[in-house]
């Protein structure tokens, strides 16, 4: 793929005007990351640098009111949240960064708002908790209700807007799909601008251990096209586009930082149980394919405090199917990046032990519910807590759920996996390698496991202390398989 000579004109002229200094970031390299501390592909696979496979289990945790980065109080994020986070096992978060306040001029990088969402990457870097960093949308901008691009950037052709009150309608509504065919059109040399806030982003954190990649935008609307994406084959032609215009977005990235891994998302309909992702293979080794699991009435229902109905048992393994088929024609790894947003826990554990069954790592929305803006009933139902200021208000019967036993990194490669959390059972298998760092499996000990639990292991030797909340293994020389099973005393 070759870079645009007017988007590397444009990012030169950006730096001059908005400076993207990186203080409090790790002075960079070539591409300023130690492999120890980045994931890359190896097939459909992350693994770290000691080639392990990791499987990630975190939150997603966006604000979307103005500033556009959560305030460092205790309805925000700070230390304790990412101890938090931490001590229950999650590996991962998938933070906000929106495109309005990475440019909220045109043509301007704000390095303020950078140095806001940098305080959040520290305190979960330093926790070694991965941060998958994402340019996040919902109805494009605040004037549809929404909030993601900046105002400048909407173009919605004079069309008045009328608010639905429903998030999801609200896309369909003339106005919106208007502004995002503008966008899918490049009217204005949108792409470029959002390249260079991109490439800003990649600049500042290229050095930054612990970064998971660069997410290039959240739930894309096909616009006006919407209604082509319903049928068997999804939407052919916008997906041609979408595929360009995040390519596009990967070259600006690629000119500062070779090493992360860049995030692929199909338009917003590809988690309905019809239609299919139109993706083709991306000419880069280090991509990965971020998709949502909302399939079912569920996604609908539960903000208004009502149960799932009998489809979602139907729809939601249809979506980890086209997921799987749609990574592997990319040549991507494969992220849930997106489901739950509901108290109905039910669903929640059907949905991630069919990401057990897929061997599939994922991010439950949300973490908080920060005042969201776009969220049916307020977004109380998405949040973990029922006080986003109080972390001693977690939903217990959720919490159960997420925080689960499992391997964070495989010496090897996996085979299978399940957990109980009625019972804390616990089965993997994987194909152990040579590598003489450890298999690593995260206990929940206090949950799960209050009198302690047995691990009875085949394949390789236990060498973490008894009723350790990280049972580690190294694998045994000549060993064919590891078999592990964790049960609760």
């Amino acid at each position: 793929m070759t870079l645009r000579i007017h988007t590397a004109a444009l990012l030169l002229t950006l730096f001059a005007l908005g400076g993207c200094g990186v203080s409090g970031t790790p002075a960079a390299g070539d591409d300023g990351v130690a492999s120890a501390t980045a994931l890359h592909r190896d097939g459909r696979w992350m693994v770290d640098g000691a080639n392990r496979v990791v499987l990630l289990h975190g939150l997603n945790a966006v604000w979307k009111l103005k500033p556009y980065y959560p305030p460092d109080s205790a309805e925000g994020f700070g230390v304790a949240d990412a101890d938090w986070l931490r001590d229950h096992g999650f590996n991962a978060v998938r933070l906000g960064v929106l495109f309005a306040g990475v440019m909220p001029k045109q043509g301007v990088i704000d390095p303020a708002y950078l140095d806001q969402i940098d305080r959040v990457v520290q305190l979960l870097a330093a926790r070694h908790i991965w941060v998958l960093l994402d340019f996040h949308q919902d109805a494009y901008n605040e004037k549809f209700a929404g909030e993601g691009f900046p105002d400048w950037s909407v173009y919605d052709d004079g069309i008045p807007f009328v608010n639905t009150s429903s998030f999801f309608v609200n896309y369909l509504t003339p106005a919106v799909s208007h502004t995002f065919d503008n966008l899918w059109a490049d009217k204005n040399g949108i792409w470029d601008q959002y390249a260079a806030a991109w490439t800003a982003v990649a600049r500042r954190w290229r050095g930054q251990p612990y970064i998971l990649g660069y997410e290039i935008i959240n739930e894309p609307s096909a616009g006006t096209q919407a209604v082509t994406c319903l049928g068997p084959t999804g939407c052919l032609l916008f997906d041609a586009t979408l595929q360009k215009f995040q390519e596009h977005v990967l070259d600006a990235i690629r000119t500062v930082d070779t090493t992360h891994l860049v995030w692929f998302e199909p338009q917003m309909l590809f988690q309905l149980p019809f239609g299919r992702g139109n993706f083709t293979h991306v000419d880069d080794p280090q991509v990965g394919f971020s998709w949502h699991n909302y399939a079912c009435t569920g996604a609908f229902l539960n903000a208004y405090g009502l149960p799932s109905g009998p489809d979602c048992a139907l729809d939601e393994p249809t979506v980890f199917s086209k997921a799987e088929t749609q990574a592997t024609a990319m040549g991507a790894t494969s992220l849930l990046t997106e489901f739950g947003a509901t108290d109905d826990v039910s669903d929640i554990a059907r949905l991630v032990g069919l990401a057990d069954t897929n061997l599939v790592g994922w991010l439950y929305w949300a973490y908080k519910t920060w005042h969201d803006p776009t969220t049916t009933g307020g977004g109380g139902a998405q949040s973990l807590f029922t006080s986003d200021s109080d972390l001693s208000t977690v939903k217990p019967d959720k919490l159960r759920v997420l925080q689960r036993t499992y391997p964070q990194v495989t010496a090897g490669t996996p085979l299978s996996l399940s957990f109980n959390p009625d019972t804390g059972e616990f089965h993997y298998r994987y194909t152990p390698d040579a590598s003489a760092a450890p298999t690593e499996i995260y206990v929940p000990v206090a949950l799960h496991y209050p009198k302690g639990y047995q691990a009875t292991v085949s394949g390789a030797t236990v060498t973490s202390a008894s009723g350790a909340s990280e049972l580690t293994l190294q694998n045994l020389p000549g060993a064919s398989e590891v078999d592990v099973t964790i049960t609760a005393n």
